[in-house]
């Protein structure tokens, strides 16, 4: 996968990714307590469709962009596809099409309110730079040019006592799920009553078993979220990915488990296209 997330941004992985993301952010910010927001990875924070690497893939057009006038889509789809929108229209209106795409630190902005903090890691100085300028005199952002498994160690426990961690690298290393795997144990031994959701490129069927095998023997209580456009999946391509959620919020799963099997067959490639959830760890009896 290309590092610059320019070239993916509003495909079918973001649309699931930020959907599950937005859900967390309103359930974790639905009780009157100072909140913890850190991004691990945090990319450049928006992104312009029209420019040259989302022209280039085109990715989008079949992620966000069939989602903009689908018909009843369930509540939580809808919240993120508003959140789009309203990203989108801080830079005026384009001919009635998308034009401009939120990253995970533009999905969360909105919903920090007074005595939240947010922490936005890029290690990729191209990109570091672009958040620097995104979020550019907002005093709410801590942004820092660093290794996000670094401020995993640096930044838990926090004195908030709740923190809500997004953990999205690039997969671009060979060994990028025993870096996830060994983050999150050390992240779990600081602070076992954090929520964090992984997110994971399912190309290598193997390198997945073994993620979901850590998590399940280190977490209390662990969802796992998958969507794929086709199955089998083909050769070529990213054709699926997930999300791995550790102390989901209560009421997450009874949200997340029709939107994934609507995204499903609203993105799908053919009628064997799935969304499935199911539970690592801690599943309710």
């Amino acid at each position: 996968m290309n590092y610059r997330h320019g070239f993916h941004a509003g495909n079918f992985a973001d649309v699931l990714k930020h959907v599950a993301w937005l859900e967390l952010l309103r359930l974790m910010t639905a009780k009157d307590k100072a909140l913890l927001v850190l991004d691990t990875h945090a990319g450049s924070g928006g992104y312009d469709l029209g420019g040259e690497q989302a022209a280039r893939t085109g990715e989008w057009q079949d992620g966000i962009g069939r989602l903009l006038e689908a018909p009843a889509a369930p509540a939580v789809v809808r919240r993120y596809v508003e959140a789009v929108r309203t990203y989108d229209r801080k830079f005026g209106r384009h001919a009635g099409k998308l034009r401009h795409y939120p990253g995970s630190p533009r999905i969360t902005r909105p919903l920090l309110r007074a005595g939240d903090r947010c922490v936005l890691c890029e290690a990729h100085a191209a990109e570091a730079a672009l958040l620097k300028r995104e979020f550019s005199g907002d005093k709410a952002i801590e942004l820092r040019a660093a290794d996000g498994y670094a401020a995993l160690k640096a930044l838990l426990p926090p004195p908030e006592r709740r923190g809500l961690v997004l953990i999205d690298p690039p997969f671009e290393k060979t060994d990028e799920f025993e870096r996830v795997a060994r983050a999150l144990a050390q992240a779990l031994k600081r602070f076992a009553t954090g929520v964090y959701a992984l997110w994971y490129p399912l190309k290598d069927a193997a390198s997945v078993a073994a993620l979901r095998s850590a998590v399940a023997a280190l977490a209390p209580r662990a969802l796992d979220i998958e969507l794929a456009l086709a199955r089998p999946l083909p050769p070529d391509g990213l054709q699926a990915s997930g999300m791995i959620i550790v102390n989901p919020p209560w009421t997450f799963d009874e949200a997340l488990q029709p939107a994934v099997s609507w995204l499903a067959q609203a993105l799908g490639h053919d009628p064997s296209a799935q969304g499935t959830l199911r539970w690592l760890a801690g599943a309710p009896s």
